[in-house]
C-alpha cells in the first residue's frame, strides 16, 4: 500500500513512471540494517534515520538526473529508462555495500505477536504497516486538499506550465514531492524488512505491486491507491487458497490485464 501511495503521488505530480523508486525501499531497509543492527542505534533513531537518507537519496535522484532531464525536454521514454538506470546502480551499490546475502531484521528477541482478525492470522509488523499505510494516506489527502503546498502540488500536476506562469516555484513542489515520496518508500522497505527481510533485489518487486495497486485503483489517486492495494492483496490471497503459493505474482499481473482491458482509468478517477 505504502508504495503505491509514494509512487502514486510522484506520478501524479510529474507524469512518468519512476522505476528507480523501487530502490528506494531497499535504500531503506538497509539503512536501518545498517543502523540497527549492525552499529546498535536505537530503534526509533535507526528508523527515523533509514527514512530520512532515503528521502534524501529520492531528492537528490530528482536533483541531478531527473530534473537535468525535464529541462532539457526530455520524453517520458527517456526518463523512464533513466530511472531503470538507477533502480539498477542503486540495487548495484547496495549489493557491493551488503552483499547479495538475504538479511533479518528483528525487533527484540525475534519473536512477533500475532493477532486474529476474522478468522485471519495478522502479525505485529504486519498491522502496523497496515495502519501505517492508512495513516499516510489520509495524510496525503487531508495536504492535497486543505494547505497550500497541497493546492501548489494539484497546479503542477494539472499543468506544469500554467502554474509557472502563475508564480508557483515548480521545481521546489516536485523536489519536495520526490522527499516526500521517497520517505514513505523508504518506511515501507523497513516495514517490509521486519516482516520478511531485505534484499538489494527486492525493490523490483514491491515496485511492480505498487504500481499494479495504483493501476487498477486508479493512477493519480490517493484512495484509489488503498484500494488498489487492498483489492490486489484480497485477489492474491485468496487466490493461492487453494492452488500453490508460486501463482501469487500470475494473480497480480492477471488482475493487471483483465482491469487494462475492461477499466484501464481504474477504480476510481484521478
Amino acid at each position: 500500500m505504502m508504495v503505491a501511495l509514494g509512487f502514486n503521488l510522484i506520478y501524479g505530480t510529474v507524469k512518468f513512471f519512476d522505476l528507480g523508486y523501487g530502490a528506494l525501499t531497499v535504500v531503506g531497509g538497509y539503512m536501518v540494517f545498517l543502523f540497527y543492527k549492525k552499529l546498535g542505534f536505537d530503534l526509533s533513531l535507526a528508523v527515523s534515520l533509514g527514512i530520512l537518507i532515503t528521502g534524501t537519496v529520492g531528492y537528490l535522484i530528482n536533483k541531478f538526473v531527473y530534473k537535468k532531464l525535464r529541462d532539457r525536454k526530455a520524453s517520458s521514454m527517456v526518463l523512464l529508462v533513466a530511472s531503470l538506470g538507477m533502480l539498477t546502480v542503486l540495487q548495484a551499490i547496495v549489493a557491493m555495500i551488503f552483499t547479495s546475502q538475504f538479511q533479518t531484521l528483528s525487533i527484540g528477541g525475534g519473536t512477533s505477536r500475532v493477532f486474529e482478525l476474522f478468522g485471519a492470522i495478522i502479525t505485529e509488523v504486519q498491522a502496523v504497516i497496515l495502519i501505517s499505510g492508512l495513516m499516510i494516506a489520509v495524510t496525503l489527502s487531508v495536504i492535497l486538499k486543505k494547505t497550500l503546498f497541497g493546492k501548489a502540488v494539484n497546479a503542477v500536476a494539472d499543468d506544469e506550465e500554467v502554474a509557472k506562469i502563475v508564480g508557483i516555484n515548480t521545481n521546489k513542489i516536485i523536489a519536495a514531492v520526490f522527499f516526500i515520496g521517497s520517505s514513505i518508500a523508504g518506511l515501507a522497505g523497513i516495514l517490509v524488512g521486519f516482516d520478511t527481510g531485505v534484499e538489494p533485489t527486492m525493490g523490483l518487486s514491491l515496485l511492480l505491486k505498487g504500481i499494479i495497486a495504483s493501476i487498477i485503483g486508479g493512477i493519480g489517486n490517493i484512495y484509489g491507491a488503498v484500494l488498489g492495494a487492498f483489492l490486489l492483496g484480497f485477489v492474491e490471497n485468496f487466490g493461492i487458497w487453494k492452488i500453490s503459493g508460486e501463482w501469487k505474482d500470475a494473480i497480480a499481473f492477471g488482475l493487471l490485464i483483465i482491469f487494462l482491458l475492461f477499466r484501464p482509468q481504474g477504480i476510481l478517477r484521478k
